[in-house]
């Protein structure tokens, strides 16, 4: 027992801090790998960064920045309309909604994305008019496939339809996050299903939806590098390999597609941050939930007080004990 200097009170026990060795031990390994690392990347020539410098804003790289972000944002934006329909159609009462969703998630999950994109680049070769009319009567009008289905409709096609199987089972995980008790009081209230669906179910399920969402769109900006199969040639990665092919420096060019993909994922890594923190207010405590000042003062009004608590109590009559 240990007394303090100038005070006679003893010190019972004496807190000592607990030693975690490892972690020096683990983060000197670590800093000493990343130096060695950042030491190759400023003394070996061979990456030729003169020629990552002279290339990273070239104009076919930029260009190819714009079309692969705009495959992305329309494969995305077709893949969640789709996913949506085939989320609450996997849900639906009727067995053909549902077994018809089973059926496209199956298809399209099971098959791979180069295949299918592969398929789109041949649609014209397999349907070459794209034809309306009477079933076994007359035709009314007729297009050329090829004059509809261009590489970039392909391009988008194939990888918004791929996605959307996935992105359904996302939703569908969701929507069964959110326990059905919630739907069964917003009935009881004399909400429609419409209304209860977007008011009640979706702003709760989408806190387990948005997390995976993000990491399928940073993974659809990555899977743009596949669209030669259509074959589409005006994306990022086949921009930097023509580079690549006429300077016989394939090294530097290959770390230029690199910066720009982790330049936009980056960003839409920050963006997914902000809308995890908008869906997940009063749940994760990234962001304090909205409280509405007059529907508080209104709810204080009306609850009782701590002194009218004792008076409610004996109101109500006490059974008699036998």
């Amino acid at each position: 027992m240990e007394r303090q200097h100038g005070n006679d009170a003893p010190v019972l026990n004496k807190a000592v801090p607990v030693r975690h060795p490892g972690r020096w031990i683990s983060a000197v390994i670590i800093l000493g790998f990343l130096a060695v690392f950042l030491q190759s990347l400023v003394t070996n020539h061979n990456f030729r960064w003169d020629i990552v410098g002279t290339y990273i804003l070239d104009v076919k790289v930029v260009q190819g920045v714009g079309w692969t972000l705009i495959l992305t944002v329309a494969a995305m934006v077709l893949a969640i309309i789709l996913a949506i329909l085939l989320a609450f159609m996997r849900q639906s009462d009727n067995p053909v909604f549902r077994w018809s969703s089973w059926v496209w998630v199956w298809f399209f999950r099971g098959t791979p994305v180069y295949t299918q994109l592969v398929f789109w680049g041949l649609i014209s070769v397999l349907y070459p008019k794209i034809s309306a009319g009477v079933p076994f009567g007359p035709e009314l009008f007729s297009m050329d496939t090829s004059t509809i289905v261009t590489a970039t409709v392909a391009a988008i096609l194939g990888l918004g339809l791929n996605e959307s199987a996935y992105l359904a089972e996302i939703f569908r995980a969701g929507l069964k996050s959110v326990d059905r008790g919630q739907m069964e009081a917003a009935e009881a209230l004399g909400m429609g299903k419409t209304k209860i669906m977007w008011r009640i179910i979706l702003p709760q399920a989408m806190r387990v939806i948005v997390p995976p969402t993000g990491n399928e769109t940073i993974g659809m900006l990555k899977t743009t590098s596949l669209v030669l199969a259509v074959p589409f040639t005006l994306d990022l990665t086949f921009a930097t390999n023509t580079l690549a092919n006429r300077t016989y420096l394939p090294v530097p060019l290959l770390i230029v597609a690199a910066i720009w993909y982790l330049v936009i994922t980056s960003i839409l890594m920050v963006g997914q941050h902000f809308i995890e923190a908008y869906y997940g207010r009063g749940v994760d405590n990234l962001a304090p939930a909205t409280v509405n000042p007059a529907a508080a003062k209104a709810s204080a009004a009306v609850a009782p007080s701590a002194d009218a608590e004792p008076a409610l109590r004996m109101d109500v009559p006490e059974e008699d004990t036998k």
